[in-house]
């Protein structure tokens, strides 16, 4: 036998594997479409995390903002689990969300650390 005829061979068999598979899957029925994922914002408890997202989007104007640098302070505080260090005092989360007037909130900023 030559080798051309089974190189046609294969060819025709391979043609017909996918017609046939091509019209397999056109008759089957199409599955319903998925429905569609609703997410719901849940308000925020945390009163900081408001604050840092408004800080966020200020951009460098939040960095002279004494309202910003507490809300960072208290993140931070938080974070590290800290109560403060002897050189500042760090605002407790509830005085930085009362707090309307940013002259308020002078006491609270981080003050550099005193040589002794």
């Amino acid at each position: 036998m030559d080798t051309k005829l089974f190189a046609r061979i294969g060819a025709g068999a391979f043609v017909a594997v996918a017609l046939t598979m091509t019209a397999l899957q056109l008759r089957e029925e199409r599955k319903a479409p998925l429905p569609e994922v609703m997410t719901v914002a849940e308000p925020e408890r945390d009163p900081i995390a408001a604050m840092l997202r408004d800080c966020g989007a200020q951009g460098e104007q939040a960095l002279e903002s004494p309202v910003c640098r507490a809300a960072w302070a208290e993140k931070r505080r938080r974070f590290l689990g800290t109560a403060g260090k002897p050189g500042g005092v760090v605002a407790p989360a509830e005085a930085v969300a009362e707090a309307s007037d940013p002259a308020e909130l002078s006491q609270f900023e981080p003050q550099p650390a005193k040589d002794h």
